[in-house]
Order: structure tokens, then sequence, then C-alpha cells
């Protein structure tokens, strides 16, 4: 159940007074056409006022016209009638006060806000208030967004604190470790590492880019090459459109690196930044910001978004179908604040993201394919003691909403590696440093893909040469004697380094 009611009022382009009688039929004829149909009452009009230019209304509805959208449709119909016979027009629309109240699935936990309105809860019924709200916010229908985002966050607050859905799949055969130290602790010790100069980041000296581009060879030629993947290219910095389309924007705002470009070129409006750093020799963060645009666009956060930006619109050839691509290009940067842990959880970090759009047959085809291309590596190239479990999807996640259960089509497959240095196999917690999902339609959708003739789906599979370094050290330590022999066919011997004083 939906009640509003809007108290609005028209500043007309005269004083109308003369014009009451006009006016009242005007109302009455309205709410007995554009506000009925048939039968029907979708919105009333019950109460209005007339004083000089200012015509006062007040709209009821229980949710079949919104009062907003009917106002609209009111001033557009007194414009054509008015002003046809009386030269009479609306200058403005003001929103005196406009209370909506409607049903909730459940009662709420505690106290929810939002933009733009005051909202009260009793039981399962919520309440809000907007005042002073304009006619280009009645347009953009954000109150239909506000209602939905009441409701959103009524519901995850049933899911705060709750373990995220895991089931576990498929586990390999126990595999004893060779050691149980922290593998980045251990690189740092022999001078494989250096932690970069800003939080969550680092310097891979030569022995540990080896690791970290053996890894990447894996991938391309164990994993995507064999099952037809293509490399594209695409670009460190993603605008905000492409994540309001995607859900990052709305979905971890809080993770982004953000991208601010320069006001101007012009050395002379950087005359004075450029005075005060040479003299102090320190970065005046005041000065600077004098000097930039609000930021429009930010840093990587995952390669998928802006490859299904590059099919926005577009219609796919049967024959091209699936589509198979990758990226291994873009940096991915996520602001971890307090979980950063070695190589693994960190700010910045390298990846490379296989995206796939197709059928839904050819991609459940797909992900049996691929997940034997992974047990391949996992198995027989790292030789690692790993486990696959269906878990709550990552676009979720990002939503704060936990799924009930995994799925055969849609939903995302986590891999876990156990780390020695963590405690036991059984206790401990395992390493998620691989994943699959398969995401039916959701990007599909939002990007407008088609195809000739084919419902489309898509998925992707982002693989973090960071997460696989960690895992496969984790178990077989930093000797090189200790690793397959399958893997040191990508990474025969170790650079000798550089040597410090």
């Amino acid at each position: 159940m939906m009640q509003f009611t809007l108290q609005a009022c028209f500043t007309l382009s005269c004083d109308v007074t003369s014009l009451t009688r006009d006016i009242d039929r005007f109302v009455t004829t309205t709410n007995e056409t554009i506000l009925r149909k048939g039968p029907e009452k979708l919105a009333v009009i019950e109460q209005h006022s007339l004083e000089k230019e200012t015509l006062r209304l007040s709209i009821t509805s229980t949710g079949t016209l919104r009062p907003h959208n009917a106002l609209l449709q009111i001033k557009n119909a007194f414009s054509k009638e008015f002003g046809k016979t009386h030269r009479v027009g609306v200058r403005s629309i003001t929103i005196e006060t406009y209370t909506i109240s409607f049903d909730l699935q459940r009662k709420p936990l505690k106290d929810v806000s939002i933009p733009f309105a005051d909202v009260k809860m009793q039981e399962t019924q919520a309440t809000m208030v907007l005042s002073d709200v304009s006619e280009e916010f009645l347009r953009r229908n954000y109150i239909d967004r506000m209602i939905n985002r009441v409701r959103e966050k009524v519901e995850n607050q049933y899911y705060e604190g709750k373990a995220e859905f895991w089931k576990l799949i498929w586990e390999s055969e126990e595999r004893k470790p060779v050691w149980a130290k922290d593998p980045t602790e251990e690189m740092e010790k022999q001078g494989w590492l250096k932690q970069g100069p800003t939080k969550g980041k680092w310097f891979y000296y030569p022995q540990a880019t080896a690791i970290l581009k053996a890894m990447e060879r894996i991938a391309i030629k164990e994993v995507l090459q064999p099952l037809g993947f293509q490399e594209v290219i695409e670009s460190h910095v993603k605008p905000f459109d492409v994540w309001l389309k995607t859900g990052h924007m709305e979905g971890m705002p809080y993770e982004f690196y953000y991208v601010c470009e320069p006001r101007t070129r012009d050395a002379k409006d950087w005359e004075h930044f450029i005075d005060l750093t040479k003299i102090t020799k320190e970065v005046d963060v005041g000065e600077l910001q004098k000097n930039l645009s609000p930021p429009a666009a930010g840093l990587c956060y995952a390669q998928c978004p802006m490859i299904y930006w590059s099919f926005k619109g577009k219609t796919i050839a049967e024959a091209s179908l699936p589509v198979l691509v990758y990226d291994k290009t873009a940096i991915s940067s996520r602001y971890e604040s307090g979980g950063r842990h070695g190589i693994e959880r960190v700010d910045e970090f390298h990846r490379i993201e296989p995206v796939y759009i197709g059928t839904r047959e050819q991609l459940l085809k797909l992900r049996e394919q691929m997940l034997e291309r992974y047990k391949h590596v996992f198995n027989d190239v790292f030789e690692l003691d790993w486990r696959m479990a269906w878990v709550t999807p990552w676009y979720m996640q990002q939503a704060g909403k936990i799924c009930d259960e995994g799925t055969q089509d849609t939903g995302t497959i986590d891999f876990e590696a156990y780390m020695p240095y963590r405690g036991s196999r059984k206790d401990s917690e395992w390493l998620e440093f691989q994943n699959l999902s398969i995401l039916g339609d959701k990007y599909i959708t939002a990007f407008n893909i088609k195809a000739q003739k084919s419902d489309l789906w898509s998925g992707c599979s982002g693989i973090g040469l960071q997460r696989w370094t960690t895992a496969f050290l984790a178990q077989k330590g930093l000797d090189p004697k200790h690793w397959p022999d399958a893997f040191q066919k990508y990474l025969e011997k170790l650079p000798e380094g550089i040597e410090f004083l």
C-alpha cells in the first residue's frame, strides 16, 4: 500500500484572480480526464486555492499515478489551455511538502536516512517527507528511487553481520606443504620485495617480478589461449558513467582511487604553486587543489566494466559468439584501508580479466571448460592443496546482500588455497585466489548489448597474479628446488637480482 500527498503551487505569469471560475472548471475537468482512467481515479486534486499569481494544489494518490508526475501533466494542460485563451503560463513549480507513505517487507531494525527527505518508521510502514523540491527534481524521477532505496536499506539491515553464503563443491587431495612461513615476509627479508612509498603498494625486484610474469604466462598459455580468448588493451582510467552502469559507483565508492585533471595547462596559472614548491620543497595541497578539476573518473577497480563499455549499444554477429576477450594491462587500484596484508591484499595489484559474452548454453559449457583448465593448472602445474565453493556473488556483496544458495547457472565459484602459515588446514582461513562468475544478463542489459538472434549472458573470471603467487609460495616456499617440474618449465631459474651494500 502506498499513499502520496503533494502540496504544490504554480507561480503564474500574471494575476489570475479574475479567472477563478475558469480555474475551478479546469480542476474539475482535470480530475475527470487527465487524472482518471475509466472508472479508476489515478490521482486527485483534493483542494486548490488561488491568490493573485499563485495557484496552490493538494494532490493525493495511492500510487497508480504519482502526484509529482500528475503535477507535470497538470502544468502542461494548464499552459496549453490558459496560454491559448488568456495568455497565462506557468513560470515555475514549487513543492511545499510531499508526504509519501509505503509498506515495507519487514520491520526496520533501526532508523534509516536518505538524502532529500526526512524518513520515519512505524512497524512495517515508512513515511518520507520532502520539502522545497524543484521541478527538475521531479522530472528526474528521484522519488521512486528514494522509495526503492529506503526499502533496500531496510532489507540490508537483515544481512549486516550475516555470514556470506559458502558451499563446498570440490576439494583437491591433501598435499604436504614444504614450509609454514609467510611468503611476503620472507621475500622482503631476501630482498625480493620492498613496500612502496605509499600504503598498499609494492616494488617488485627481479626475483619477485620473474615469478609474477611466470604466473601471467601460465594463465595465458594454460587457460586462456587453449579456450580461444583474445587479448584487448584498455585504459587504466574509468569514467563515472561506466561505474554507474555496472553498479560499482553505488556499491563501493569508498574503495576507489579518484582521478583529477588539471583545470588548465597554462603555466601562468600554476606559477604560484611552482614558486611555493621550489621555495618550501613541499607540496601545498591547498594550493594544488585550486588548479585541479573535480574528479570525474577513477583508476581501474576491475577491467570488466570497460570491456562491457566497449560493446555498449552494439549488436554482435552470431558467428562471433561466444565473445572471449581478456585484458592484462590495466593495473587494479582498491583502497583496502586496514585490511591490507602482504602482497595478497593490497591497494594496487596486477590481474588478467577474462570476459565472456554468449548464450546461456555457450557460457555454461565454457564454465566447465574453464574449470578443467584451472584444475589442470592448480593440480598439475602448481600441485596445490585447494578447493572450490559456491559463494555470494561479488556483485551482491557490493550491494551488501547475501545469497541463500548457489545456483547451477548464474553465480560465483571461488577457488581457495590452504595457507600453512595461518594455522591448521581445518581451522585456519584459506585464501581466495581465483574466481569464476556467470552474471546472466546483468551487464548485457546495462550496456544494451545485443546479438542478431540470441539472448545474451556474460561473465568474468579475474586472475590475480599476486594471489596466485601467494598461494603457490605459501605451500611451495621460495627455494626453486621444491617447485613442481611443470612450474619450472615456465621459470627455469630465478634472476640473480641486485646486491645492495
